[in-house]
């Protein structure tokens, strides 16, 4: 727990510095409107990336297959869409990293790698092609 607020303190800290920069670099209005742009498109961004990956799972789910894939790439698009509501420079990288695909495709291993890390007891079955 200690870990996550430690983290947390310094997202805000690097966020709260960026935006400094960055309103010195342009002027405070352009970084304002900056940072209402960047969470609008993100967030319509993820509204359509993220309606493709449900649908995606309900195709899954009709095929009879597992819909473990979309359901990562859905969780994905999702966290990805929250950083990129939220203000800021750093959350909007992070969000765009997850929700674009060439990007989000190399999240993946590291998904399912604590995935398996974390389900060590063998009841639950994550498929990889």
């Amino acid at each position: 727990m200690k870990k996550l607020l430690i983290g947390l303190l310094a997202l805000v800290f690097a966020e709260i510095a960026l935006f400094i920069v960055v309103g010195n670099a342009i002027g405070v209005f352009y970084t304002l409107l900056l940072i209402v742009f960047t969470s609008v498109a993100g967030v319509l961004i993820a509204k359509k990336r993220g309606t493709k990956s449900v649908q995606d799972i309900q195709k899954s789910l009709a095929e009879g297959q597992p819909p473990g894939i979309p359901m990562i790439e859905t969780f994905m698009i999702f966290i990805g869409g929250i950083l990129l509501a939220l203000p800021g420079f750093l959350t909007d990288l992070f969000g765009l990293l997850f929700v674009l695909g060439i990007t989000r495709n190399l999240f993946k291993p590291l998904i399912f790698y604590f995935l398996r890390k974390k389900m060590k007891n063998g009841q639950v079955v994550i498929l990889q092609r």
